[in-house]
């Protein structure tokens, strides 16, 4: 068994071993990036908006990572994460209207966005698998 397949078998013991998490914890440190190159007028609208949101993908998971033991808050927060993800694709298309980003960039970070989507879905779909009772 090679290390990433032993990786991969380690039970998941904190919020940042979930691959949703690492994944939007990068897609929002790219944006950050990105950002710091927007013009200054944008700095307390579009910067501000899409960093915040980029952010609380990575937050809300955090948060239902510590709520395992109630299913329904834990659902909750991971709609709270795929609303924050379809929030950014929203500020990701003002950055490409407004010519910020150019077209590969966008449809890569929105087709990112559209993947981390998919595993927030299937882990609220799946949420009896992470959580727990006592």
């Amino acid at each position: 068994m090679n290390s990433d397949q032993e990786q991969r078998k380690k039970p998941i013991q904190h919020f940042r071993d979930l691959e949703v998490y690492k994944r939007a914890f990068s897609a929002a440190m790219e944006i950050f990036n990105l950002t710091r190159d927007f013009p200054k007028e944008e700095k307390y609208s579009l910067v501000d908006q899409i960093r915040r949101s980029s952010r609380s993908v990575c937050a809300n998971l955090g948060e239902c990572w510590r709520k395992r033991r109630y299913i329904a808050v834990f659902k909750n927060k991971i709609t709270d994460a795929m609303q924050e993800a379809s929030e950014t694709q929203t500020w990701l298309e003002f950055s490409y209207a407004c010519k910020y980003l150019d077209k590969p960039l966008f449809d890569r970070l929105d087709n990112e966005y559209e993947q981390l989507i998919s595993m927030l879905n299937s882990m609220e779909k799946n949420a009896a698998k992470f959580c727990y009772s006592l």
